[in-house]
């Protein structure tokens, strides 16, 4: 059966929505993994150890923190640089306290700059990995074990970077469905 005018129009039209639809859908999945295999927009690789090469060459490691607007948090790296050697294993740490008088789940999120530089800087460890919930008042040092992967001298952009600058933004998050109990309990302990 033929369809008449109206409704090959409805019919494309539906088309077009769905497919769109499936397409923004998908969107972010792929994107994800586009940026993680690329280490485009800065995104970083993860890594099960460094590599047993370990060049002379060094680069140097610069740590950023910051949080987003509503977070009630204090950020900041320990140590602000630090040089290592390329595919030398590197330890930072990062510091966190909840000043507030509730509970506080956060997680980070992470870019490295030059962008060039963002598929090479492979993290074995970090906090990022993880949501974070600090009681009130706790502080806490959080690390982070990296490398910069010797491939990186042989990449036509890369190989000319001499600095890396490490980015993690801090963002409040629900908490998780334990510690949403336990805070429920002492706001009605409160009252």
């Amino acid at each position: 059966m033929a369809l008449s005018g109206p409704q090959k129009t409805v019919a494309q039209t539906v088309g077009v929505v769905v497919l769109m639809g499936s397409l923004a859908w998908a969107s972010v999945p792929f994107y994800d993994w586009f940026c993680r295999v690329t280490g485009f927009g800065g995104t970083t690789g993860v890594a099960e150890a460094a590599p047993e090469e370990i060049l002379d060459r060094t680069v140097t490691v610069r740590f950023d923190a910051s949080k987003a607007r509503d977070m009630a948090w204090e950020f900041k790296p320990v140590v602000r640089e630090m040089e290592v050697r390329i595919g030398e294993t590197g330890l930072a740490f990062y510091e966190a306290y909840n000043a507030t008088d509730r509970p506080i789940a956060g997680q980070a999120s992470y870019n490295v700059a030059p962008y060039s530089a963002g598929g090479y800087f492979q993290k074995i460890a970090c906090f990022c990995f993880e949501e974070q919930v600090l009681q009130p008042g706790e502080r806490v040092e959080m690390p982070v074990t990296f490398f910069v992967d010797p491939d990186m001298v042989d990449d036509l952009e890369a190989k000319y970077v001499h600095t890396i600058t490490l980015s993690y933004t801090f963002y409040e998050i629900d908490l998780p469905e334990g510690y949403a109990a336990l805070d429920v309990q002492a706001e009605t302990t409160k009252n």
